[in-house]
């Protein structure tokens, strides 16, 4: 049976989110949110001149 093409992007619109979700999980489970949030935090205050 062939696959329509409506099939083939859905099921490539949730290979991708999978694999989105997978990376997120990763950068979460290293620790990467809380760098990124102090990094954030940082630019602004130097941004406004107060760091």
């Amino acid at each position: 049976m062939k696959k329509t093409t409506q099939q083939k992007r859905i099921l490539l619109q949730t290979g991708l989110l999978a694999l989105a979700v997978l990376f997120m999980a990763v950068g979460w489970a290293k620790g990467e949110v809380q760098m990124v949030l102090e990094k954030s935090v940082n630019i602004c205050l130097e941004c406004i001149g107060i760091g």
